[in-house]
């Protein structure tokens, strides 16, 4: 056993016929398993209210598999895969938690020894309290670590509550709290890039970046979840969770070492250090036939679409505006940061056209094609001394011989070891709330926007004389 290696493992997945677990969990863990990355002894449990057999969760897993990996499950890899699955159908809540117990400590014995628990809660949020409450009724909080998806909570309210609950009956190392931004390769690589690079650090600063970008528009809309969405929206969906931790990593200070407890301070000190966003640097938009989803008001004031204008107060980063973008039904998925850098002080070419984005930038993405560029001016071939857009780009798709491993799988295994450097804290969580407070007591006006558009045109007031910036 090397250290990628976990120590065995009982896996409990909670809604593990929903959703999430489909398009992201069992394909995760199959990647695992084919890696050869998984404990060498695991089993896997799914369950929820809903009448399932085992036979039916073998049959969901080769499905999801088939898919979102590269192919239908086949051979000695599948069979081994498949023979570890169990499912069971029960509503598991506090005085009703002995069919899983059950289910769970015949798991062990079969393993043998004390395996560990991982426990995963692919539920909406207010089941949360509820499935915790059972853990710790049922004795399966011992020897385990549970992941809990976000939303954390739907306000500062909630999630103090949540937080009070899960502290009362676990450590802080039991406890992680996913965001899958965080497992990409390229948002880890940004700590590589500044932080192992000499030519980097040094200008990751107010002094030469004019203005960072965070954006993640989406193609889809909202499918099924119409319940869901309604009670969330843009801002508690994408924005308190994703794009405020990517923000972190973007300007946080160097850690004293890369280990999880500096790096998550650091990231700390970036949301203390925020401005809370006033509703008057933020716009709020709905696409055009949201209200006739399935589960959503016919007057709902829930927004689709989200921008604003976060401040960093800090020596790094005052007076850098932090522009941050998401939204459903617009007209490309991407995700991406843009780190536009500033003039220089005396312009030697003073007829370049300026269309609101800096001729030089890096972007970072963060999307299916994970990787990085940075774009520049040159002169372009021939007699007279004529300046053209240039870039250099750098993809990790077939860059060092192996596929970089996906979000969901590198902190499933990080959680699996117990390495929570990749997860969010509590601590970090409660601000984010605080940082949002004002928008949930007093939205901003909300703004109707065609399907297959870039949001309404207030967005592009927010960021003028700027502009937003989708790469090529």
């Amino acid at each position: 056993m090397n250290s990628l290696t976990p120590p065995d493992t009982v896996v409990v997945m909670f809604g593990g016929n929903g959703d999430l677990s489909r398009r992201k969990l069992i394909p995760a863990l199959w990647r695992l398993h084919t890696e050869g990355l998984l404990p060498g002894n695991w089993r896997i449990i799914g369950n929820s209210r809903s009448e399932f057999s085992d036979a039916e969760f073998d049959a969901f897993a080769a499905d999801a598999i088939a898919e979102f990996c590269s192919g239908p499950p086949t051979g000695e890899a599948w069979d081994v895969f498949a023979e570890r699955l169990t499912y069971v159908s029960h509503e598991f809540q506090p005085g009703d938690t002995e069919a899983l117990r059950g289910a769970v400590e015949a798991a062990a014995r079969d393993l043998g020894g004390e395996p560990r628990r991982l426990v995963s809660l692919a539920v909406p949020p207010p089941a949360f309290p509820v499935i915790t409450e059972g853990l710790d009724e049922a004795k399966l909080l011992e020897r385990a670590r549970v992941v809990y998806e976000k939303p954390f909570g739907l306000d500062a309210d909630s999630f103090a509550s949540l937080r009070e609950l899960t502290q009362r009956v676990m450590d802080d190392e039991q406890i992680y709290t996913i965001d899958h931004f965080l497992g990409k390769e390229t948002l880890q690589n940004v700590l590589a890039l500044r932080f192992a690079n000499g030519m980097f650090e040094p200008v990751w600063n107010r002094a030469h970046i004019d203005s960072v970008q965070i954006d993640v528009p989406e193609e889809l809309g909202i499918g099924t979840r119409g319940s869901f969405y309604e009670r969330t929206g843009a801002m508690r969906d994408m924005v308190v969770t994703h794009l405020f931790q990517v923000l972190g990593v973007i300007a946080m200070e160097p850690p004293y070492a890369f280990q999880a407890k500096p790096l998550l301070d650091e990231k700390v000190k970036v949301f203390e250090s925020m401005a809370v966003l006033r509703p008057s640097d933020t716009v709020r938009g709905q696409f055009e036939g949201y209200r006739e989803v399935d589960g959503v008001a016919p007057d709902s004031q829930t927004e689709t679409f989200f921008a604003g204008c976060a401040e960093v107060d800090s020596w790094r980063w005052a007076g850098v505006p932090f522009y941050l973008r998401t939204g459903k039904r617009m007209g490309d998925s991407r995700q991406s940061v843009t780190l536009a850098f500033r003039e220089p002080p005396q312009r030697l070419f003073p007829e370049l056209p300026r269309d609101g984005l800096a001729n030089d930038h890096l972007t970072l993405e963060l999307g299916a094609n994970e990787g990085m560029s940075i774009s520049f001016l040159a002169k372009r071939p021939g007699a007279a001394m004529e300046l053209a857009p240039a870039s250099m780009a750098f993809a990790y798709d077939g860059s060092f011989g192996s596929e970089a491993i996906g979000p969901y799988e590198r902190l499933l295994h990080d959680a699996l070891l117990g390495d929570r450097m990749l997860f969010t804290r509590a601590d970090g969580i409660e601000r984010t709330w605080e940082l949002v407070a004002d928008l949930l007591a007093d939205p901003s006006p909300l703004r109707s926007y065609p399907q297959g558009s870039w949001g309404p045109p207030e967005a592009q007031e927010l960021i003028a004389p700027r502009r937003w910036h989708l790469p090529d």
